[in-house]
Order: C-alpha cells, then sequence, then structure tokens
C-alpha cells in the first residue's frame, strides 16, 4: 500500500485535467496571476482553458446595471491584475467589488473584446472564497497614497503596487546575491547577531541584557513576597541553634539512633530555612551593581553584549580558514538619526577573500554591483517598469549605464582634489572639503553625478577617518580602504584590505583607545598562519534605493526600525 500514489479530489482532478502544468502553482489550487498574464503573448494563447484564481481585488466595478461586475485582482506575484468578470447570478457583486476583498474564484479564460487594454480575461462561473472589507474602515483604499502614510500601515501596505514590487525587487537582490557568490566558489556563513565586539568601534549599538527585566521582575517578587527582616534572620539562627543542641544532647545521652536521625534530619530542615532566609536577605531591587559599576557578571552571558553593527570581524574567521566567504544578514546600529538614508535594523552583505589585496576587492566588488543590476534587468523588467513610472524615470538607464560601465577608480587624494576644483570654480557645499574629512553623501554624489557620470571607486583613505582593521598604506597616513559611490546614493559600498601584520594592528587598536581584550581572538588570527585578505560590506537596502530610486529607506525594508518606530 505503502508505495501506491493516493488519488487527486475530484475538484483538484478536474484543475489538473484543465490547467496546464505552466499555470498551477506546485502548492495550491490556483494558478499564480503571473503564469497567466506575464506571458509573452500577454495570456492570449490560453483562451479556452479552465483556471482558479485568487487574489486581493483592487479596483472593482459593478456593470450593466448591476448585472455583472469587473475586478481587477492581483496575488502580489507580479505588478499586472488579472481582469475578472463575475455574473450577479454567481456571487453577491457588492461585497466583491470593495476595494481590499480576497476573491478566489473560477472560471474560464477568453479573449477580451477588441481594444481592450488586457489581452485575456476570466470569466468566473464559480467564487470559492471570499475575504470581505469593510470599505468604512479599510485603510489602504485605491486612491493615491504617500509612502509615508503607508508607514503608519506597516501590516498592509506591501498590498499596494509599489511595496509589493519593492518586495519582489528585493527578493531578486537577494537571490542575486546568493548566486553570484556560489557561482565564484563563496561559502554562506551565518555570523552571530549577538556580539561582545564593536566592528566600527563609534560605540552606537544596542545592549542585549537581561538585567533589566531580571530586576523588574525581582522588584514585582519582593513587593509581592517581602524579604526578610533583621528579626526573622535571628530567629532562623536561633532555630538552628536549638535543633542543634537537641542533636547533641540526645548524642550524650545515648539515644537510640531513630531518635537521633529524626533530630539530625529536623536540624537539616533548619539549617536549609536559614540559607534561603540568608539568601533573600541579600535580595536587593534595582540593576547588581559591583564596585560602583553595573555588575555585568551577572547578566545573561555573563558579560556586556550587543547586537552586531557588522558580521565582518566573526566572517573573517572563515575567511582565515577556507579562504572564500560571505554573509548576509540584519545588522544594527542604535543611532539617532532621521535620514532618509538611516535605519536602527538594516541587511549587510560581507563577503571576505583570502589570499586577495585591494585590487581584488575592488574588482570583486565592482562585477557584483554589475551582475546585480543585470539580473533585475533580466528577471524583474516589469517592476523596474513601475519603478519608472512611479519614482525615477532614469531608474532603467542607470541599472543599464552600470551593468555595462567600467567603474571610475580614484585615490581619495585625487578625490579632494577634484572636489576643491569645483568650490574654486564655484561649486558650494555644506561641508568644507578639505583633505583629511570623511567625504560626505554631497560630496559622493556629485563626484559620480557631475564629474564622472558613473559609479566611482575611491581608495585609499586617510587612517584617522577608517577603522582599525584596515591595512596601513607604506605613506602610514593612508589605508588601503576603498568605497564604491554610486549615482543617486553616494556610498553603496565600503571595504579594504585588513591588516594582517599582528604589530601593526596591535597598534592601531591602542591608537584608537579600544580595549584590547575584546580583540584577542582577532589577534590570533594574526597570531597563528597570517594571511592576506580583504572584503567589503553592501548596504542593501541602498542598493535597493539605487536600483528604485525611491528616495526613503523605510519604503525599501518590509519593516522599518528607526527612532521612536518598531511596528509589528
Amino acid at each position: 500500500m505503502g508505495d501506491q500514489a493516493t488519488p487527486p479530489a475530484p475538484e483538484l482532478a478536474e484543475m489538473a485535467i484543465s490547467d496546464g502544468p505552466s499555470l498551477k502553482h506546485p502548492f495550491s489550487d490556483r494558478a499564480p496571476v503571473r503564469s497567466i498574464v506575464c506571458r509573452p503573448d500577454g495570456g492570449a494563447g490560453l483562451a479556452g482553458q479552465r483556471v482558479r484564481a485568487g487574489g486581493w481585488v483592487k479596483t472593482g466595478r459593478e456593470q450593466g446595471k448591476g448585472s455583472f461586475a469587473f475586478l481587477e485582482v492581483n496575488d502580489g506575484s507580479c505588478p499586472a491584475n488579472l481582469q475578472v468578470i463575475v455574473d450577479a447570478g454567481v456571487a453577491d457583486l457588492s461585497t466583491l467589488v470593495q476595494t481590499g476583498t480576497c476573491v478566489l474564484v473560477e472560471g474560464l479564460l477568453k479573449v477580451p473584446p477588441e481594444g481592450a487594454k488586457q489581452k485575456i480575461e476570466l470569466r468566473v462561473d464559480k467564487v470559492l472564497h471570499v475575504g470581505p472589507t469593510d470599505p468604512a474602515s479599510y485603510p489602504i483604499p485605491k486612491t493615491k497614497l504617500s509612502l509615508e502614510f503607508l508607514r503608519d500601515h506597516i501590516h498592509l501596505r506591501a498590498r499596494t503596487n509599489t511595496i509589493s514590487a519593492v518586495a519582489r525587487i528585493r527578493n531578486a537582490l537577494a537571490f542575486a546575491t546568493h548566486s553570484f557568490f556560489q557561482e565564484h566558489g563563496f561559502l554562506y556563513v551565518h555570523t552571530p547577531i549577538i556580539t561582545t565586539s564593536d566592528c566600527e568601534g563609534a560605540g552606537e549599538m544596542f545592549q542585549a541584557t537581561t538585567l533589566i527585566s531580571e530586576a523588574e521582575k525581582l522588584e514585582k517578587e519582593l513587593i509581592l513576597n517581602p524579604p526578610p527582616t533583621e528579626a526573622d534572620l535571628e530567629a532562623a539562627k536561633l532555630t538552628v541553634g536549638e535543633k542543634g543542641n537537641i542533636v547533641s544532647q540526645l548524642k550524650a545521652a545515648k539515644a537510640t539512633k531513630e531518635e537521633i536521625r529524626a533530630s539530625v534530619a529536623d536540624l537539616k530542615i533548619a539549617k536549609e530555612n536559614l540559607s534561603r532566609v540568608e539568601e533573600r536577605a541579600k535580595l536587593k531591587p534595582g540593576i547588581p551593581k559591583k564596585d560602583g559599576k553595573i555588575d555585568y557578571g551577572q547578566d545573561f552571558f555573563s558579560r556586556q553584549a550587543f547586537l552586531t553593527v557588522s558580521g565582518q570581524l566573526q566572517v573573517e574567521t572563515y575567511a582565515c580558514a577556507v579562504s572564500s566567504v560571505y554573509t548576509f544578514g540584519p545588522t544594527f546600529r542604535a543611532e539617532h538619526s532621521h535620514t532618509s538614508r538611516h535605519l536602527a535594523e538594516f541587511w549587510m552583505v560581507e563577503p571576505e577573500i583570502a589570499f586577495a589585496d585591494l585590487q581584488d576587492d575592488m574588482n570583486c566588488a565592482e562585477a557584483y554591483v554589475k551582475y546585480m543590476c543585470q539580473w533585475l534587468l533580466n528577471k524583474c523588467f516589469d517592476d523596474m517598469e513601475l519603478m519608472a513610472k512611479l519614482y525615477d524615470k532614469g531608474c532603467i538607464d542607470r541599472l543599464r549605464m552600470v551593468s555595462s560601465t567600467p567603474f571610475e577608480r580614484i585615490s581619495y587624494t585625487e578625490a579632494v582634489q577634484l572636489l576643491e576644483e569645483a568650490v574654486r570654480g564655484g561649486k558650494e557645499f555644506e561641508k568644507n572639503v578639505e583633505w583629511g574629512i570623511d567625504l560626505a553623501s554631497e560630496h559622493e554624489r556629485y563626484l559620480t553625478e557631475d564629474i564622472f557620470k558613473k559609479p566611482v571607486i575611491v581608495y585609499n583613505y586617510p587612517k584617522g577617518i577608517k577603522a582599525f582593521y584596515m591595512r596601513l598604506n607604506d605613506d602610514s597616513k593612508t589605508v588601503a580602504a576603498m568605497d564604491i559611490l554610486v549615482p543617486k546614493v553616494g556610498e553603496l559600498i565600503g571595504g579594504s584590505q585588513r591588516e594582517e601584520r599582528y604589530e601593526v594592528i596591535q597598534q592601531r587598536i591602542a591608537e584608537m583607545g579600544l580595549p584590547i581584550e575584546p580583540y584577542e581572538w582577532y589577534l590570533d588570527l594574526r597570531r597563528y598562519g597570517t594571511v592576506k585578505h580583504c572584503g567589503f560590506g553592501l548596504g542593501f537596502e541602498r542598493m535597493i534605493l539605487f536600483a528604485t530610486g525611491i528616495d526613503n529607506i523605510r519604503d525599501v525594508i518590509p519593516f522599518p526600525r528607526y527612532p521612536g518606530r518598531a511596528d509589528l
């Protein structure tokens, strides 16, 4: 019996007969809208096929004096809608036409009358499911809504054209990321979200602690069950003394073993009670302190711990063992920034390559960015067309340009000279330009958008503005760091050749005033079998901003976290 196939349910069998294998979803009894309308012929070649389709009504209207209704149904598989026609004899049309209603319908695909915008429509003869919506309270009507408004309805905003398109673009870029690195022999490594190392040395980290919750729990417990008083403690001690005396007296009187054993048991109970009373007497409300400072030895990890700002340091441990690796995951920064470019939780792609230098790093980063741009052109063109229509008419041309154009490469010193020339020529920047500054977004965008009109890689930055782990150059003033700057966004990638020399990196940690103890394990990578290696980090949301032309980073991540907001 075990090797016999289970026959399909009758209604699914009907679907299997009438549906082409390319239409039906592999794990659902419906045909995704994409499989119908995103064919080269717009779906016209499917006319006559019987299908089951589901989705949410974008817009609906009753026609023919209420005898039938047109529904534009979208299931998120593509930006296009499937036009559905339902007769009044099949279902209650007033419920179906409301924006936001969920429907699962079945019927025949037909070619619409000549002149219609769509190439195929579904004539419904069965309505299998209706998830109704109250139009008076539904917060996502069919009117045009601002992205800022939608941030107040995070749980429903994926039903809009923009956010669903961004979700598909984000998905495609994530897939492209894994494809690129897997094709080039990189190993995917999961680095920890909870860390005891501050990779950037900036200190803007979220702390991971149970001390506060434990203190609150203790405070509530002490209110319900107050700690013992001095009198309680003395009484417990007195009881132990009395029970001890009884044992001594019984032994002196040569009492029976049973009597002595029972008395010893009583003494043991009294001692255990005293121990509990003494322990509870030590309990004090508030965060535990030691020598006037918070006692992190009492914390969950017995030391301070944080949410990571980068997986780079940890992934280096694998690069120094298996050569080519990458990590891709969430990172966190407790920076009180309300700009359109910052989030408290964001995603980073961080590859690391052993036996490679700064030139190799730049080559890899450039190839990766080009790969992602071409991937979107190949896999998400319909979504990119929507972005071009709604937000940035040049976004598709920008992807084409970046995917096919060699990036400009200039040193930081050359970049500053170009910016200084621009200032002498009348260009005004909010932040003054001089050697040693950390280039601002306005400087980065001027280099890419006005001077070179393409992506620019700036390398060899002053050591004073870069992290301790970047390799010191022979001039002792600059480090082997590089940033990829792109139009629209500015810095997209930051990377470097890592400092592999033990004495030099030890000195750099000391220069920056960082404690040595948390980085002892990192120094071990230089003590034992050190190797030349490099890597970079790409801010994933910034890549989506660059690709789509959307202005605010809060609109390209499903659940944005920023100061004052952490919905859901």
